[in-house]
């Protein structure tokens, strides 16, 4: 399979919105569509392909916010992990309410267990349950591609906030040294904010994880 993948940086929140498409098919999955539903649908447009499926790491706002507008729009499943059910209902959990916008509740249509496989556009993708920035989050991994979405679990150089509701920095540790860390050195990591990494590179150098 020929694998691509594209991005956009949502302007206002600095969330990294990430396209991964199936070249094969020209089937693609969309992992956490941030605020800007617009410009999500010029990178889908730009790469002239179509939306299987929206992958959410967890459920703060910025990572949530077109999220119903790109389902309705498209027509597909939203998946989540299953422990992020009441964050995900909740707009102060979730920060949307604390912010001067319009709150956010949302369900998924597929909750998802740790170590659930599912296959949207063909992919084979690992969903990785990693706790401590929120109770729910999800890493995933795409072995054939080499590829990890952290969302705000593990950054370059850095992990994520622990101070928000169902936050745990033990867990965020535990998470990361536990689960992402077992995954290939040469692993490229794709996170929420910030740029890409490698496992290598983050067991070699970051601080929070010696």
């Amino acid at each position: 399979m020929k694998i691509s993948l594209d991005y956009i940086l949502i302007s206002g929140v600095s969330t990294n919105c990430y396209l991964l498409i199936n070249e094969d098919s020209s089937d693609a999955v969309l992992i956490d569509p941030a605020a800007d539903a617009s410009a999500i649908r010029e990178m889908l447009q730009r790469n002239k392909c179509r939306l299987s499926a929206v992958l959410l790491t967890h459920g703060h706002y910025d990572h949530i916010g077109a999220a119903e507008r790109i389902k309705d729009e498209y027509g597909v499943k939203v998946y989540a992990g299953e422990q992020e059910k009441e964050l995900l209902a909740d707009p102060y959990m979730n920060l949307s309410g604390h912010m001067d916008r319009e709150n956010i509740t949302l369900s998924a249509d597929e909750w998802l267990s740790d170590g659930q496989h599912i296959s949207p556009a063909g992919f084979d993708i690992l969903a990785i349950h990693t706790p401590g920035h929120t109770e729910g989050g999800m890493s995933y991994y795409v072995e054939e591609a080499g590829i990890l979405f952290s969302g705000d679990t593990l950054f370059e150089g850095s992990v994520g906030r622990t101070d928000f509701a169902t936050g745990s920095f033990s867990k965020i540790v535990s998470s990361i040294k536990g689960k992402l860390f077992k995954l290939p050195d040469d692993t490229k990591v794709f996170p929420g904010h910030g740029d890409c990494t490698t496992i290598a590179d983050e067991k070699k150098y970051n601080p929070f994880c010696q």
